[in-house]
C-alpha cells in the first residue's frame, strides 16, 4: 500500500513505536542470514517473480477505525453471569476502550516490517509471505501455515527459536529456514475472485512456493487450517515433502464420527482418553460450533456485520480466543490485549472478514475426522485444544507416526501461547527427517 503520514495515534506515541521497531530490527539482524538470490531481488521475471513487500496501512484507515469505535452502538448486557451467551459486555467494552485510546497498530506493523517479507503470484493469486533463513548450516526448510481467527502474527515468537536454536536452548543441527505464508483471503495475500481455493489447492500452491524459493526438500507444519493444509499436502505427497507436524490432528475414526454426527451417546469400550475426546467433541458440536456453521453456509451474510463493525469483528474473534486458549476462558492469561488486538486489527485493515470466512464454505468438511496418511507425520496434543487426540486414534490416521507427545500447557494457538514449548516440539518432531 502507498505510504501515508503517520500521526501520533496513541499515548504510547512515536518514540515508543520507533524504539520498539529498533529492538525488533536488531534482534532480526542477529538471526536472518542473507536470502537466496531469487528471493533477495526481484527474482524470476513475469508471474513467477518474488517481490519485496512492506506493510504501510494508510492513516485514513486507522482514523476511520477510531471513529467507528467511538460511535459503537452497544447491545444490552447478557442475562447470565457467565460466558454461556457469548462474549460478556463489560469485558468487550474494556477491550474496545483500550483499542480506541491506547492501542498502536504501527508497533506491530514495525515488527512485521523488521522481518523479510515478499509476495509472489501463484495460480493467478498474489501470496504474501515471510521468508526467514537461518544462519546455521544445513537448516531444514519448514513452511508453517496459520489458521482462523489467527494469522502469521501467531508465529512471530517462534522465529528466533526455530531459526537460531543455539540462542534459545537448542542445537545448531535443529535449525530451520522458515516460510510463513498468509493463506489466500487472509492478511495481505490476495482475495480469491472465484471459487476453488480450498485446502487442496492451497497445499499445491505451498509446494510451488517452496520450490520457487529453491527448496527441494522441506517439511510442513500447521494448526487449525494449517493442520488441514498440512494433512492435504501429506496426502498429495509432492516430491520433496519429507513429513508434517500438526497440532490439531484429524483422528476421529469413522465409527465414532457417525455416532457424534447423530448426536448419540458414547459407545461402550472407549479408553479414558478416547472417552474424554468423545465428550469434548460432543460438546463442541452441540454447543460451540455455531460460528463454523455460519461461515460454512453463509460467509457472505455474516461478513457484512464483521466488515462494517470493528466491534462486531472483535467480538467474533475474541469469543474464540476465550474458548480456545488454555486460559480457563480468560484469554488475557495466555495472550496480551495488544497481541489479540494486533490480530483483530490485521483482519480489519485488510478487510478480510468475508474472504477468510469463505475458506469454510470452500472446505465444508469435518476437519476432525480421521485422515489416511502414510507420509511421516508428527503430532503434539495441547491440553487447551478443542479436543485432545488419543494416541490410539492418531496411530490409525497417521500410519507413519514419527513423534507423538501430550504436553501440559498451551491451547489451540500453540505457537502464540507457548512458543518455547512449541519450538521444542517442532525440533523433536522433525529430527529424524534431517
Amino acid at each position: 500500500m502507498p505510504e501515508e503520514g503517520r500521526p501520533a495515534l496513541t499515548r504510547r506515541g512515536f518514540l515508543a513505536t520507533s524504539a520498539g521497531a529498533a529492538v525488533v530490527a536488531a534482534a532480526a539482524s542477529s538471526v536472518h542470514a542473507p536470502l537466496p538470490a531469487q528471493a533477495a531481488t526481484a527474482g524470476p521475471a513475469g508471474r513467477d517473480a518474488i517481490r519485496p513487500f512492506r506493510i504501510s496501512v494508510p492513516r485514513k484507515t486507522l482514523v476511520d477505525l477510531r471513529r467507528r469505535l467511538a460511535e459503537t452502538r452497544w447491545p444490552a448486557r447478557e442475562t447470565v453471569s457467565d460466558q454461556s451467551q457469548g462474549v460478556q459486555l463489560a469485558r468487550l467494552r474494556e477491550l474496545v476502550r483500550y483499542w480506541a485510546t491506547d492501542y498502536d497498530w504501527r508497533e506491530v506493523e514495525a515488527k512485521l516490517n523488521a522481518i523479510p517479507q515478499f509476495v509472489t503470484e501463484i495460480d493467478g493469486l498474489d501470496i504474501q509471505f515471510a521468508h526467514i533463513r537461518s544462519r546455521h548450516a544445513n537448516a531444514l526448510p519448514l513452511i508453517i501455515t496459520h489458521g482462523w481467527p489467527g494469522s502469521v502474527l501467531e508465529l512471530l515468537k517462534i522465529i528466533g527459536p526455530l531459526t537460531d536454536p543455539t540462542a534459545h536452548g537448542g542445537r545448531a543441527e535443529d535449525a530451520f529456514h522458515l516460510v510463513l505464508p498468509s493463506m489466500p483471503g487472509y492478511g495481505f495475500s490476495g482475495k480469491p475472485q472465484g471459487t476453488g481455493w480450498g485446502p487442496d489447492r492451497i497445499g499445491r500452491a505451498w509446494d510451488v512456493l517452496m520450490k520457487r524459493l529453491g527448496y527441494q526438500r522441506y517439511v510442513s507444519q500447521g494448526g487449525d487450517w494449517g493442520a488441514v493444509i498440512s494433512d492435504r499436502m501429506a496426502a498429495q505427497r509432492p516430491q520433496g515433502l519429507l513429513g508434517i507436524h500438526v497440532n490439531m490432528p484429524a483422528t476421529v475414526p469413522p465409527e465414532i464420527a457417525r455416532i457424534l454426527a447423530a448426536g448419540d451417546s458414547a459407545p461402550a469400550g472407549l479408553s479414558p482418553d478416547e472417552k474424554a475426546a468423545f465428550d469434548s467433541l460432543d460438546t463442541f458440536y452441540k454447543r460451540k460450533s455455531g460460528y463454523s456453521s455460519m461461515m460454512v453456509t453463509r460467509p457472505q451474510t455474516v461478513g457484512y456485520g464483521l466488515t462494517d463493525s470493528p466491534v462486531g469483528l472483535a467480538a467474533w474473534m475474541y469469543d474464540k480466543f476465550a474458548e480456545w486458549t488454555y486460559s480457563g476462558g480468560v484469554p488475557e492469561r495466555s495472550l496480551t490485549r495488544d497481541e489479540m488486538l494486533d490480530d483483530i486489527t490485521l483482519y480489519w485493515v485488510t478487510n478480510s472478514a468475508i474472504s477468510s470466512a469463505q475458506l469454510y464454505w470452500e472446505n465444508n468438511a469435518n476437519n476432525f475426522n480421521a485422515v489416511d496418511i502414510s507420509l511421516p507425520a508428527a503430532v503434539t496434543v495441547f491440553p487447551g485444544e478443542i479436543y485432545q487426540a488419543p494416541r490410539s486414534w492418531t496411530e490409525r490416521a497417521y500410519h507413519r507416526l514419527i513423534h507423538f507427545n501430550k504436553v501440559d500447557k498451551g491451547g489451540h494457538f500453540a505457537a502464540w501461547e507457548e512458543p518455547e514449548l512449541f519450538s521444542t516440539e517442532i525440533r523433536a518432531a522433525f529430527r529424524s527427517l534431517r
